[in-house]
């Protein structure tokens, strides 16, 4: 029997587990009741309300914009459509970097006003001091190094990172960091499978992958990638399972057209 299907209800504990028992953690972005609903009646072992919002539901072209209490709306929707799953909220752009009681303040708010089970943060040694300080008044972090999406136009790109030495050691290092100072995961974006590899195998807390190879304790991925909702995106990375944009454009057709012949309403659909 896998731990996956064992649980009642996903906890930190339960992906410890996992990882121990080599079962890979299936995590997704939601942002609303109705999709976080089906992905957890689905069995997904991890929902993230990804400040990736602020692209694909606010239209923002970086996730910089999007504020703590929007950060708060989408992850009290998205509570309240789940049961089994946990869910991790990402802390926005603003609400943790450069001082560890902001940081601490920002994560209690998501904590007590969206009844997330924990919160994600960006950064190594630079956020650690926040970390520490957030874990230790309670509340469950997961990291993420590599590519660092807040940090964009740091970076200038988006491409791959820590092909060099220089940054792969960093992001060795700050992976232990981030074990040390109580997180219970670490999502590991956009860079060499083989550094992942050696990096997941390093820890004791299980990796969650995203464009970083199939040798992460899991993977994930925003859902309107996977589903196909958002057609402009097509890294490497990502696996498309539905072409929702082609779907939905063709139902709407379809309805325009029904409605526009007089053929909606029908008979049968009226009182």
């Amino acid at each position: 029997m896998s731990v996956h299907k064992e649980i009642r209800k996903v906890t930190t504990l339960t992906l410890q587990k996992m990882k121990a028992a080599g079962e890979k953690i299936a995590m997704l972005t939601a942002y609303d009741f109705s999709f976080a609903g089906i992905f957890d009646t689905a069995g997904i072992d991890i929902i993230l309300v990804g400040d990736s919002a602020s692209n694909v539901m606010a239209g923002h072209e970086t996730t910089l914009p999007i504020t703590l209490d929007q950060m708060i709306y989408h992850a009290q929707s998205v509570v309240r459509g789940i049961d089994r799953c946990l869910v991790v909220v990402d802390m926005p752009f603003g609400s943790y970097q450069g001082n560890s009681e902001i940081a601490l303040a920002s994560a209690i708010r998501i904590m007590k006003e969206t009844g997330g089970h924990s919160i994600k943060l960006e950064g190594g040694a630079e956020v650690v001091d926040s970390i520490r300080k957030i874990v230790g008044a309670g509340i469950p972090v997961m990291g993420h190094l590599g590519l660092t999406p807040q940090s964009i136009y740091k970076f200038g790109t988006y491409t791959v990172r820590a092909k060099e030495e220089d940054e792969a050691d960093k992001l060795r290092s700050d992976a232990l960091l981030l074990q040390e100072a109580g997180c219970f995961g670490i999502v590991l974006e956009k860079i060499p499978a083989a550094l992942a590899k050696t990096v997941s195998e390093g820890l004791e807390i299980p990796t969650i992958g995203i464009g970083a190879g199939p040798d992460c304790d899991g993977q994930v991925l925003v859902m309107h990638d996977m589903l196909g909702i958002n057609t402009e995106f097509k890294p490497r990375f990502l696996r498309q399972y539905l072409n929702l944009n082609e779907q939905i454009t063709t139902a709407v057709k379809h309805y325009i057209t029904d409605v526009k012949s007089r053929d909606f309403p029908n008979a049968q659909e009226q009182y």
